[in-house]
């Protein structure tokens, strides 16, 4: 929710300019490209330190799991949680990853596919089968930390977070 978003960072009335773009080209934004659509000095460089902070999303989330799995306070962790639900968050598409990603992918995120009750066959509920033993439950992977999600996997990442 890219308007709301400006909101938050007051700057809601460039919302006319980011309605026009796509999340790539939101997030490749130059100051100099911002410049030429007459976006002002101090709202350029807000805007750019803000899409600064979006790319660095990934690594802030690792980091939270990190703490929360050290048994650390749950009070910053869920104030960033916070926060950056509000943000723009892409949805992940697997397209680019292998046939084995893309498995794991559907099976993790559809839990009907899991327990085999969406009547496709068994060929299904095997791999349903198999996912479900690799994975076990959801959120249940202890202090492991599971297996790693796919870079770019943001909308995973903040589910692992919020699971722990």
């Amino acid at each position: 929710d890219v308007p709301a978003w400006l909101k938050s960072l007051r700057l809601h009335k460039y919302a006319a300019l980011f309605s026009q773009m796509t999340y790539e080209e939101m997030m490749a934004l130059t100051e100099c490209q911002l410049e030429a659509q007459n976006v002002t000095k101090g709202a350029r460089h807000k805007i750019v330190i803000s899409i600064q902070k979006l790319k660095e999303r990934q690594n802030l989330l690792k980091s939270l799991e990190g703490d929360i799995l050290e048994g650390g306070n749950l009070r910053v962790p869920l104030q960033e949680l916070h926060q950056m639900i509000l943000t723009p968050i892409k949805a992940y598409s697997s397209q680019n990853s292998s046939t084995e990603e893309q498995s794991r992918d559907v099976d993790s995120h559809h839990p009907s596919s899991l327990l085999g009750s969406d009547g496709q066959g068994s060929d299904c509920k095997d791999s349903a089968a198999a996912g479900m033993q690799q994975h076990h439950l959801p959120g249940c992977e202890g202090e492991s930390g599971g297996a790693p999600l796919p870079e770019g996997d943001l909308p995973g990442q903040f589910t692992r977070v919020m699971g722990k």
